[in-house]
């Protein structure tokens, strides 16, 4: 049931060995720097959020209705005002959509529960960006963050949007494209990627009676996975890959679980080693699970991947040896680019366009 690339066959290398710091243009040097600044500058000792301070280095990208230089649009769309629950959508223009109904991808960015949105500036550059290249529209999530609102609230909020858009389209009135929801593939990065797997095991688990909403795959990019557990690579990449190391790791995973939970807790681990595995129903969708070479959760991913195949699911791991947690957010870096031709061809694969007389 699993395709692997040519990467993952050739990139495992001497996993023993402590590599040297990943060689980064200077531009995403710059970028990295503000973002884990910011974020260990937030990240309280308490456990709480300095949100204030933390936004000095979260840049905000306002909704564009007005088409981009590349014909993509985007608007916000309030899902529960009561509890900040909305999403931005980004479409194409009607003329460079043409009238064949477009995929749909509902994104939840990362962030370790607890930081950025769907406005952040990386985000909402590689939201358009997907828009651009996928030929889909893109419905990014703008749910609830730890620690003010722990677990279950973010898959609750995602979950939710779904429910939206099978009950109004859940597109803006000046949108002008069309949909097709049976085509609804889920799509998220690190604390996203999470959310992903919970969401889609959620909805296929009891899905809404005549939801026109069909998942047809799930995209999880670096998804973050854990444990009690110390992996051999969070050991070996600790104080050499940039992002993620195990004490801002740590420090999440208390502010998003329930009180007095570790991390064997369900939400965080999933692959069976320190307890049941998941129940998948039948209809869980095909998966596809992008793994970073220098990213300190490449064992946990690997081990979703082998988790979904034990349970009879199609999933298909791509290994990006060189590649950096978060890698997904610099188009200047190949291996972003690469990873959106992966998508493309995988929304391609399982959801291909339903012709006029199907």
């Amino acid at each position: 049931m699993e395709a692997t690339t040519k990467n993952q066959e050739t990139g495992a290398g001497d996993k023993s060995a402590r590599p040297s710091p990943p060689a980064l243009p200077w531009s995403v040097r710059l970028q990295l720097f503000a973002l884990v600044t910011a974020n260990d500058i937030a990240q309280r000792r308490d456990g709480t959020v300095n949100r204030f301070l933390f936004s000095f280095g979260d840049r905000q990208s306002p909704a564009r209705p007005r088409p981009d230089a590349h014909g993509v649009r985007s608007a916000d769309v309030t899902v529960d005002a009561s509890r900040n629950l909305w999403a931005r959508v980004y479409s194409p223009a009607a003329e460079a959509a043409g009238r064949t109904p477009l995929p749909v991808l509902v994104y939840f960015h990362g962030g370790g529960f607890t930081l950025l949105s769907a406005a952040s500036t990386p985000i909402d550059g590689m939201c358009r960006r997907f828009c651009r290249e996928l030929g889909a529209v893109v419905v990014s999530v703008n749910y609830r963050l730890a620690p003010e609102h722990r677990h279950p609230a973010a898959y609750d909020d995602c979950v939710d949007v779904l429910r939206y858009l099978g009950a109004t389209g859940g597109l803006p009135a000046d949108a002008s494209v069309p949909v097709d929801l049976s085509r609804c593939f889920l799509g998220g990065d690190s604390a996203g990627g999470n959310i992903v797997h919970h969401v889609a095991q959620r909805w296929t688990d009891a899905p809404p009676p005549g939801s026109p909403v069909r998942l047809a795959g799930i995209i999880l990019l670096q998804p973050y996975f854990g444990g009690e557990e110390r992996t051999e690579a969070e050991l070996r990449l600790e104080g050499v890959a940039p992002v993620v190391n195990m004490r801002r790791s740590d420090w999440a995973w208390r502010a998003f679980l329930p009180e007095g939970a570790d991390r064997n807790h369900p939400a965080a681990h999933v692959t069976g080693e320190a307890g049941p595995e998941p129940e998948l129903a039948e209809a869980f969708p095909p998966a596809m699970v992008a793994v970073g070479g220098l990213d300190p959760l490449q064992d946990w991913q690997r081990r979703y991947g082998a988790m979904l195949r034990r349970k009879g699911k199609a999933v298909k791991v791509l290994e990006f040896p060189d590649a950096i947690h978060a890698f997904y957010c610099f188009p200047e870096l190949p291996d972003s680019g690469r990873l959106v031709e992966e998508i493309r061809a995988f929304i391609g694969t399982n959801a291909p366009t339903h012709r006029p007389d199907a």
